[in-house]
């Protein structure tokens, strides 16, 4: 028996129980039948989650793209591998075949070795979404370079804390990037952050908008030369299985971004049986994630899980309002797209607007639609089941997290019954558990906990770069011996999970503990309002009292505005209880966002106290300029 790709419910309990019983023979097996390797593993997991170290496939010899590449070349060569989107529709997309893949990736690869990148050092890559992109991230694991993405929408200062953190020796950028009706310079932007970055000695520059840039001499090249006389072909660096593959930055409570570090082997294992199955993926299927490359869900599920299971995989350079609301579904419509996923931010945004957007185009092909980046609310995925997947696609409403380098918890298709707002169960493999307040596992269901992880899995994060203590800190140590999530969730009569929230959102009232998502869930079922976000603030009486900020649909926008606030209070009481009502409401425009969809809430409690001190590095943010807005209008 296979155990790659779950097609049944009655298989997926078998496997399940076979991975919890035997998680050593579930991955051994996995990883023996899916993959191509120098040199085998000598001991499948090695571990000690007090002192959160973590070894997969020891003393296993493989590089990540023969896998992603080589392999696929005697059947595949032909196939397209990714499909490149313009922001511009007009611009014609491109179809790049993994030969041509294969070709370009080397001549990429021969460069950095020829700019004398080598097998650990770091690569800082600062692209928009582009084809290149892709290109630079492969041939860096190629040739055993570390690459370290960062979002091309960062300010020059945190890329400069991102590049001097991870010390690394080369950028690779562009002139600038197009984004919906905006051009981004972000060559200029590279400039400014190296002005503090000592350690890079050479940037490499490929022309995309045509902006006009400083070279600094010595240091700036542009790209497209270099590869013209490259060769077409490399051999690829040998790497151990946990030879780091990669670092990518995610937000620090405290401010200082965390690089988490995922390594080769194990995350390479995980992302490929994970894409597999979620995205119930088949040979001619054409796959698109909306997300950035820049973040986790673009390494994972962009690139190295569908391009490791031979897929096609669409990057798209635009915006889902670009040039207008119905860009997504024209784009599924034009390359008859079959696997849809993107965040529950993007769906809001777009059931905002008039849902003639998206009859007007054929979504006949797609067979599985996902969100991911945050729970999604009710009404959203009644909007998306209705509208996108015309309840026949099923929602694979995903969780998992930066750290855990893959998902988790998420339906599979056609195998488990979706449920709204519930992540379902957990994949084959993941041994979740609910925790209280004395650090005791909560057996049984419809029971709320603290959720953690207590067997190691492949695709997780070894450690934060340059800082182990940090990570065993911030993962490892509230509940010893186990992987902390920092979220909570609820398990309901059947053992589904539905995640909850942050537990730092779980607010304190008179007593009472109140998770903010599901009262966010009962305001957003509100016909006039689009978006919410909840937070506590000191109270007198109370201890905590809840202050909510709340966007509104067009609806709501000419309405008496203290009837409202009545209004959503009478809501929240009929659907959770008095004790959730707001004690402030704040209307607002827009949330403090970073650019993956979560909402900042730190700083929204912060303006909620009346602190307007220190909100730490708002130019990471998606909307930076909301911050300000949401300050000067508080109640």
């Amino acid at each position: 028996m296979s155990y790659y790709q779950v097609k049944s419910l009655e298989q997926y309990f078998k496997h399940y129980n076979k991975s919890i019983r035997e998680p050593r023979k579930f991955w051994d097996k996995i990883a023996d039948e899916n993959f191509t390797w120098y040199q085998k593993w000598d001991k499948v997991v090695e571990f000690d989650m007090q002192e959160a170290e973590v070894k997969w496939f020891i003393n296993s010899k493989v590089n990540i793209t023969k896998n992603c590449i080589d392999r696929h070349l005697a059947k595949r060569g032909t196939k397209t591998a990714i499909i490149f989107e313009p922001n511009n529709p007009d611009e014609e997309a491109v179809h790049i075949t993994y030969n041509e893949l294969y070709e370009r990736v080397s001549k990429m690869a021969n460069v950095l070795r020829d700019k004398g990148i080598k097998k650990g050092d770091r690569v800082c890559i600062y692209l928009p979404m582009i084809p290149e992109l892709a290109i630079a991230v492969l041939a860096c694991a190629r040739i055993g370079a570390i690459h370290s993405v960062i979002f091309a929408g960062f300010s020059a200062s945190a890329v400069t804390t991102r590049i001097n953190d991870s010390g690394c020796k080369m950028v690779i950028t562009s002139d600038g990037g197009y984004r919906g009706s905006k051009t981004i310079e972000l060559k200029s932007i590279i400039d400014e952050a190296l002005q503090k970055s000592p350690c890079v000695e050479t940037v490499l520059v490929v022309k995309r908008t045509n902006t006009k840039v400083n070279m600094q001499e010595g240091r700036d090249l542009w790209l497209q030369p270099l590869l013209d006389e490259a060769l077409p072909n490399n051999v690829a660096e040998i790497m151990d299985a946990e030879d780091p593959l990669f670092i990518l930055y995610t937000s620090g409570s405290t401010g200082k971004p965390k690089g988490m570090l995922h390594t080769t082997a194990g995350y390479m294992v995980y992302t490929a049986y994970t894409f597999k199955n979620i995205f119930a993926y088949e040979e001619n299927d054409i796959y698109w994630c909306t997300a950035d490359i820049g973040w986790i869900t673009g390494h994972s599920y962009i690139l190295y899980g569908p391009l490791l299971n031979g897929a096609t995989t669409v990057i798209f350079e635009g915006v889902p309002s670009y040039p207008d609301f119905g860009r997504f579904w024209e784009v599924i419509d034009k390359h008859n797209i079959t696997q849809f996923y993107t965040a529950p931010t993007a769906i809001r945004s777009l059931a905002k607007e008039n849902w003639e957007w998206v009859d007007k185009h054929d979504l006949s092909s797609l067979k599985v639609i996902g969100s991911v980046g945050e729970p999604i609310n009710e009404e959203a995925w009644h909007w998306y089941n209705d509208h996108v997947g015309k309840k026949k696609s099923p929602i694979v409403d995903t969780w998992w997290q930066t750290e855990t380098g893959g998902i988790m918890i998420s339906p599979i298709p056609f195998v488990t019954p979706t449920k709204p707002t519930y992540a379902t169960l957990p994949l084959p493999g993941i041994q979740p558990v609910l925790m209280d307040e004395l650090r005791n596992e909560i057996e049984g269901n419809q029971v709320v906990g603290s959720l953690c992880i207590k067997f190691p899995w492949p695709g997780m994060a070894r450690t934060i770069w340059g800082d182990h203590q940090r990570f065993k800190e911030t993962y490892f140590s509230a509940y010893p011996g186990k992987y902390f999530t920092g979220d909570g969730a609820l398990r309901d009569e059947v053992g589904y999970y539905r995640i909850t929230g942050r537990v730092d959102d779980v607010v304190i009232v008179s007593g009472h503990n109140l998770g903010t998502a599901p009262i966010e869930d009962a305001i957003n079922e509100h016909p006039a309002v689009a978006e919410s976000a909840i937070v506590g603030f000191p109270h007198d009486v109370k201890g905590n009292a809840l202050y909510g900020f709340i966007i509104l649909k067009e609806s709501g926008e000419g309405r008496d505005r203290e009837n409202l606030k009545k209004e959503i209070n009478e809501h929240i009481s009929s659907h959770i209880g008095p004790i959730a009502k707001l004690d402030k409401i704040q209307f607002v425009s827009g949330l403090p966002k970073t650019r993956s969809g979560k909402i900042m809430r730190r700083i929204l409690r912060k303006i909620a106290e009346g602190d307007f001190s220190n909100f730490g590095d708002t130019t990471t943010l998606l909307n930076p300029e909301i911050v300000e807005e949401i300050k000067n209008e508080k109640v």
